[in-house]
């Protein structure tokens, strides 16, 4: 025991010696002085996380408290998980869950792969020219802002829009898509399928360009289709960020786009269209609710963060593959 302890008191000095090593802070101070331009560059990125992520984390104490603008934050008296409960017990809750899963798994099960497909599809054209054009025609809707992508789907979807001329001339009675609760989900992930798979796309063409191509002439010495080198070379090359961009998209599951939304669903649509971020900007910008929507909100980041976490560990067991 007293060995043991020894190496203890030992080991704590030592990490105390190294904490105070002037030696340590000449190098960072060294570093900081020859890469300034760096570090000038990054000074952007790290103030926009501190003054618009980590310093609003203050106010996440009015999620506990009866808050009102006039008592401030430190004048507003607590009332522990009121909100919460009132969150749970709302006849909205589960309504509002049900439709934000919904939501967010029909994009995980349509959206996400789509990306992966069209970039291994364009990796297998060999024509410069049509893939250039394919990439740009793909690329172009990330750049419409969604008010226009709302404004398009209004017009083509209206009842006397342009899809029901079509279904007209075929002799289909006239849809109002936009009004019809059953339609919401199918078109907003399908208009973010149109608007998001080029851009998509990029990270994995970027994935496939980083795979040895002698890997390629190896298997095409030894017999194999391009289906196979593609089962076998291709996917698999990539897949460490098909992983990690999964893990993300699951801390994303209680998360969606709320603008869209809020351009697109109308009350005859909020049995499938009413999500956690709509309710969210209802009672808090609305309806001035502001503890109630802080407790929302922060219900809403734990299980974000339970599910990113769980998904990493996940995968951590079954692969060698993880974000952290």
């Amino acid at each position: 025991m007293a060995q043991s302890s020894g190496s203890i008191e030992v080991l704590t000095e030592n990490n105390r010696k190294t904490y105070q090593d002037p030696t340590l802070w000449r190098t960072i101070r060294t570093d900081v002085r020859r890469h300034w331009a760096i570090y000038l560059m990054a000074l952007p990125v790290i103030a926009y996380y501190i003054i618009f992520h980590y310093g609003p984390m203050y106010g996440l104490q009015i999620a506990f408290k009866d808050f009102s603008p006039a008592k401030g934050i430190w004048g507003s008296p607590w009332i522990g998980f009121k909100h919460f409960e009132s969150f749970f017990n709302g006849i909205y809750f589960w309504r509002l869950l049900k439709n934000t899963v919904l939501i967010n798994l029909y994009e995980l099960i349509f959206g996400f792969p789509a990306a992966i497909i069209l970039a291994l599809l364009l990796n297998e054209i060999r024509n410069s020219m049509f893939k250039r054009v394919v990439q740009t025609i793909s690329y172009l809707p990330h750049f419409i802002s969604i008010v226009v992508v709302a404004g398009m789907m209004v017009d083509f979807l209206g009842r006397t829009g342009l899809i029901n001329q079509i279904l007209e001339s075929f002799g289909i009675e006239a849809i109002d898509f936009l009004k019809e609760a059953g339609w919401f989900r199918f078109l907003f992930v399908s208009s973010g399928i149109w608007q998001g798979i080029g851009w998509g796309s990029i990270i994995y063409l970027a994935a496939i360009a980083t795979i040895d191509p002698t890997l390629y002439e190896a298997a095409r010495m030894d017999g194999a289709s391009r289906w196979k080198q593609t089962l076998h070379i291709t996917i698999p090359g990539i897949m460490p960020t098909i992983v990690i961009l999964f893990i993300l998209n699951m801390g994303n599951m209680l998360t969606v786009g709320s603008e869209k939304v809020l351009l697109l669903y109308n009350p005859l649509t909020y049995e499938t269209a009413d999500v956690i971020s709509t309710y969210v900007y209802r009672k808090g910008v609305l309806e001035a609710s502001y503890s109630f929507t802080a407790a929302v909100g922060l219900f809403n980041s734990v299980v974000s963060f339970i599910l990113i976490v769980s998904a990493n560990s996940i995968s951590k067991r079954l692969s060698e593959n993880k974000l952290w």
